[in-house]
């Protein structure tokens, strides 16, 4: 396994647990301490410095061209590290996770072998190009060289065609594995005060957006709490100055995954808003814990699962804060969602319970691994 230390990457590879596989992770970033939370695994990490310099972060900060000096001779390269970590292992699968952080910076030591390479799309991954240098030559360069391919929503999967896949695609995955669905019960819809926000306005993320078009509805949300998580500095900043949203909001820069799941079994309504995603774990959440979700629709990978108006509402025009009004504008005049809601908690929730998951990937494994 080839990834940053991430909640996505732990979930995923925690289906591995107890099952006939012996996994290795390499910390791509490789300044990272082992994690308690995946232990069982063998992990190689906080392999990229030769030497820990006493007042390294104060030199980083204070003597930036003294630094660059210092990590010439005393940082090791991903390529090296690698190459190592293949030579002493010998794997017969190296999976990658995500193309910037998992794929690129091995690729020199994969096509110098024939060691069969699985590749998982994330998020952007693979559909924003904006601002990626070299991108369409670096991804099709990957695409040629993987034999196997994992997507989170199904326009992944025919971009990576397009740019020249031709290995075997082994099927859309949530990014983090399946939900554990009966852990928490979800209250009534109709008893339900909640409007949780996800708050990242950054290059990608547009919650601002979101905040000015939810300000035309006062009087429709003055019985309602929102709450905003994950938000990015400019949220909070933008809050704070906001005379409404200060009073309005509970706003949060981090809330625990297993807080989260509880907001979403008793929010009312959810929504997420971004220029690129792919399918996004807060959205598969919102449905399976019976919120009603409101996300944006980058590269149409949303309405693979949103019937827009029915199961959910999509905003097509992220930036946009008069399209996403009139989206709002139309959730407050839904007569009623309840078959919509039903649908998605008896046809789409059961899609994504965790143990159902786990098996199939498991499958995927031994197909790998087995049948190659």
């Amino acid at each position: 396994m080839v990834s940053m230390p991430s909640l996505h990457f732990f979930r995923w590879v925690d289906q591995l647990k107890d099952s006939d596989f012996e996994v290795y992770w390499f910390d791509i970033t490789g300044a990272g301490k082992s994690i308690e939370r995946i232990s069982w695994i063998h992990q190689i990490t906080n392999w990229k410095m030769k030497w820990d310099v006493p007042g390294r972060i104060f030199i980083k900060s204070k003597l930036p061209s003294v630094y660059r000096w210092i990590q010439k001779i005393n940082e090791r390269s991903i390529a090296s590290e690698f190459d190592k970590t293949l030579a002493k292992i010998q794997p017969d699968l190296v999976h990658s996770f995500a193309l910037q952080h998992g794929c690129l910076p091995i690729f020199n030591s994969m096509i110098g072998n024939d060691i069969l390479w699985l590749f998982s799309t994330w998020g952007s991954d693979i559909y924003y190009e904006n601002n990626k240098i070299n991108f369409e030559e670096n991804l099709k360069k990957i695409l040629s060289r993987v034999n196997f391919l994992i997507t989170d929503c199904k326009r992944d999967y025919n971009i990576a065609k397009v740019k020249g896949f031709c290995g075997e695609f082994l099927g859309v995955f949530p990014g983090g594995g399946g939900f554990f669905l009966d852990e928490i019960q979800p209250i009534p819809f109709n008893e339900r005060k909640i409007i949780l926000i996800k708050g990242y306005d950054n290059k990608l993320g547009k919650a601002i957006n979101v905040l000015k078009a939810l300000a035309f509805f006062k009087k429709e949300i003055i019985d309602y709490n929102v709450i905003i998580f994950g938000a990015s500095p400019a949220v909070k900043t933008y809050c704070s100055e906001n005379e409404f949203w200060a009073k309005k909001a509970r706003v949060y820069d981090f809330i625990p995954h297993s807080e989260l799941i509880k907001l979403m079994s008793k929010a009312k309504l959810y929504i997420g808003n971004s220029l690129s995603d792919g399918m996004p774990n807060t959205l598969l959440e919102a449905i399976c814990y019976g919120a009603f979700p409101i996300q944006s629709n980058p590269g149409n990978a949303t309405s693979e699962i949103i019937k827009d108006g029915f199961n959910g509402l999509l905003i097509q025009d992220a930036k946009n804060v008069d399209n996403i009004k009139q989206v709002l504008h139309q959730y407050f005049l839904l007569d009623d969602i309840d078959e919509g809601l039903n649908y998605n908690f008896s046809n789409l929730r059961k899609n994504y319970e965790r143990e159902m998951i786990k098996l199939k990937v498991i499958s995927k494994y031994k197909e790998i691994l087995y049948d190659n």
